[in-house]
């Protein structure tokens, strides 16, 4: 990626966080306020703990008579006379139970009682009026019944305000500190009921406790059950806890306050740690036969007395006919005794359900803490490894809460964080995933901006090197002059390059060339090759002097003169008389030619006129040197790209290898070109697949003579 690209990224995703951020505020927020949505995504996985791992029973405190289908087919449908009831209660009061609860409400005279009966028996059969008139009434049975044993009755909370004035026990409420009286707001904090629909007096009177069998508002699912509520003003328990304390045998039920909130219900020294509310959540289990005996059974007396000895005995109906059937978290529905049973075991067994008072704060604390590691690694991290985190991000709070349920039956919520991490990831994931193709379509344009400059480079430099091309002279200017023959080839390492090499008649009968080395590789060296060239060739053109060494001086002084980038220059210059076959030269710091005689397969090196690189020593004395070309001689002009070419093995082509073809040539015509093709294409070969160390260029020159011109 460009620097532009990734300049760009760094705000993108400072947005992009700024945005992450922003949500997470508002989406904890909205997880600490509980709006009714959440509140019912909370109850609904709460209940998903219940289905995953039900509450095993560990004792049967509790016996529940139920008025079953088996019931109702033997004395008919429901309600039964009170008699019937009346001699169902004092069969398990014979068998000296802890306390017996009627989970019945009676809030009208028996119908069937015989007073009610007499005044059509007067019209109908006087005989049946006057014994009617000796009999005693069906509720004064049942009184004396209830008055008999420890029985509790129920009554119910009502939403508008009745004239019953409800039977409780007396409330002792304290601080937990007790530093002082508790606070007077508690009250405010316990649920309310406006009235309350009770038994008839009689019934009431008679009975030795009364609670509130009511559970309380809640979306038609029984999940907590008030232990203490409020008839109006007045705290009443509710039927579990009045039952327990009239088993106990306790006066009062006391009530810890901690400030505004419930702490602690409790009886005799029986006590349990509620919500805040006064509420109890209620571990369920699933049904089982052992909580149950028919009440027909009972009065048939098939029942072992040990179902009920000092046991707590609850009546209630749960014929499929009748209503007193509520649901519950196991996804049943439940008679209503079966379920104040099921809340008796979690008292007994301590295994209700807790929901700590600051388990919304580390709710609210685990969500941002890893709603935070998703804003900060979702965009710098691909799409795959953000997900896979954001599946780790769920799964841990999935995992803590329902560990926590099956080790602690503690219940904290982990629906509204898991569902607050996906929404943040999926935006995030949005936002990320628009910025990633924002950048690859930045990128794309750079890079295609990148190519379109590398075809106009390289055009550039392919106009250059046709350019630099054209700067050297081709060896067909030269054909028609028989004494000699003449090649000559350049290949630059690069597009361009710094090797340069020119010939050209000084008049009739002398022959100048040069072969140069610009220190460097590319367009710099190009050009500054180019200026070398230009230069020495005006020098040899313009100046009188004949001497080889003193062009050498003068192209020295002028090469040097403009050099900023201190560039120097390797050069072989000569100049030969092609009819003596004389040559003059001079060498600043280039490799010494080889003068071979092709006849005899031997060469010799000219090591005469040996100075400086140019552009190094200012005004340097270049020197001539001498030697006379031989007919059919070939002089031999190398730069040090061609003894310095590397193989893949990074192996030197050197100066052996040279020689070695050198040594290979004929004796023949066009042997000058011979040279060149042959020098080059064994350095090719050498080379392949290495990248050219440096310029390559070969001249070849032999002498010929003038006995073969023609």
């Amino acid at each position: 990626m460009s620097s532009t690209a990734v300049e760009s990224a760094v705000p993108s995703r400072r947005w992009t966080w700024a945005i992450g951020l922003s949500l997470l505020t508002v989406l904890a927020a909205l997880i600490g306020l509980q709006p009714r949505w959440n509140a019912r995504l909370q109850a609904a996985w709460f209940d998903t703990y219940q289905l995953l791992k039900p509450r095993d029973v560990a004792s049967t405190p509790v016996t529940v008579v139920e008025i079953d289908e088996k019931s109702l087919a033997r004395l008919g449908q429901w309600p039964w006379p009170r008699t019937a009831l009346a001699e169902l209660l004092r069969d398990i009061e014979h068998q000296h139970p802890a306390a017996i609860g009627v989970d019945i409400l009676m809030p009208e005279s028996d119908r069937l009682s015989p007073e009610r009966l007499l005044a059509r028996a007067r019209q109908q059969d006087p005989v049946l009026a006057s014994r009617l008139q000796t009999l005693p009434s069906n509720d004064d049975e049942l009184a004396r019944a209830i008055a008999a044993g420890p029985v509790v009755l129920g009554l119910a909370g009502t939403l508008a305000h009745t004239d019953m004035e409800p039977l409780a026990p007396p409330f002792i409420v304290v601080d937990r500190g007790g530093a002082g009286p508790p606070s007077k707001g508690i009250a405010s904090n316990i649920p309310r009921h406006a009235g309350a629909l009770a038994n008839i007096a009689a019934l009431d009177a008679a009975a030795a406790g009364h609670g509130l069998i009511s559970a309380g508002p809640s979306d038609d699912i029984i999940r907590r059950i008030p232990l203490v509520a409020r008839i109006d003003e007045r705290f009443v328990p509710s039927f579990s806890v009045e039952l327990l304390r009239v088993a106990l045998g306790a006066g009062e039920v006391r009530l810890v306050a901690n400030g505004p909130w419930v702490d602690t219900i409790s009886v005799g020294d029986f006590s349990v740690p509620t919500e805040r509310d006064g509420e109890l959540r209620i571990y369920y289990s699933r049904r089982d036969a052992r909580r149950f005996v028919s009440a027909i059974d009972v009065l048939d007396g098939k029942v072992d007395p040990l179902r009920f000895e000092r046991k707590l005995v609850l009546i209630g109906t749960t014929g499929l006919a009748m209503v007193d059937y509520q649901n519950t978290p196991l996804g049943v529905r439940m008679p209503g005794s079966e379920i104040q049973a099921q809340l008796l075991e979690n008292l007994f067994d301590q295994s209700w359900l807790n929901r700590p008072h600051w388990a919304p704060w580390l709710e609210i604390l685990v969500f941002v803490l890893l709603g935070l590691l998703l804003i900060g690694a979702t965009p710098r991290w691909g799409p795959r490894n953000a997900a896979l985190l954001a599946a780790g991000t769920v799964a841990l709070p999935l995992a803590g809460g329902i560990g926590a349920f099956a080790w602690g039956r503690l219940v904290f919520d982990a629906a509204a964080p898991v569902l607050g991490l996906l929404l943040l990831f999926s935006v995030l994931l949005v936002l990320t995933l628009g910025e990633a193709s924002r950048q690859k379509k930045r990128l794309e344009q750079v890079v295609q901006a990148q190519r379109e400059q590398a075809a106009y480079i390289a055009g550039e430099l392919e106009a250059a090197k046709r350019i630099q091309i054209g700067f050297l002279p081709r060896a067909e200017l030269l054909q028609d002059e028989r004494r000699i023959e003449l090649a000559a080839t350049m290949a630059p390492a690069r597009e361009v390059g710094g090797d340069f090499y020119d010939f050209f008649l000084l008049g009739d009968d002398r022959l100048f060339f040069l072969i140069g080395d610009v220190a460097g590789k590319g367009l710099s060296a190009s050009l500054f090759m180019a200026v070398s060239k230009a230069l020495y060739k005006s020098a040899a053109l313009k100046s009188r002097e004949t001497s080889i060494g003193a062009l050498m001086r003068i192209a020295n002084d002028e090469v040097s003169r403009d050099n900023p980038e201190m560039f120097f220059v390797t050069a072989f210059a000569g100049a030969l008389d092609l009819e003596s076959g004389e040559l003059t030269y001079c060498n600043a710091g280039h490799d010494n030619p080889y003068l071979l005689n092709l006849a005899q397969r031997s060469w010799t090196r000219l090591t005469e006129g040996a100075g400086p690189p140019l552009c190094t020593v200012d005004r340097f004395a270049y020197q001539d040197g001498r030697a006379r070309m031989q007919r059919g001689e070939l002089l031999c002009l190398v730069t040090d790209g061609v003894l310095d070419a590397q193989n893949p093995e990074r192996e030197r082509y050197g100066s052996q290898r040279l020689q070695a073809v050198l040594v290979r040539l004929r004796d023949a015509e066009g042997a000058a070109r011979a040279l060149v093709d042959a020098l080059r294409v064994d350095v090719q070969s050498f080379a392949a697949g290495a990248e050219p160390a440096d310029d390559a260029t070969v001249l070849g020159l032999r002498w010929i003579g003038s006995g073969a011109s023609g």
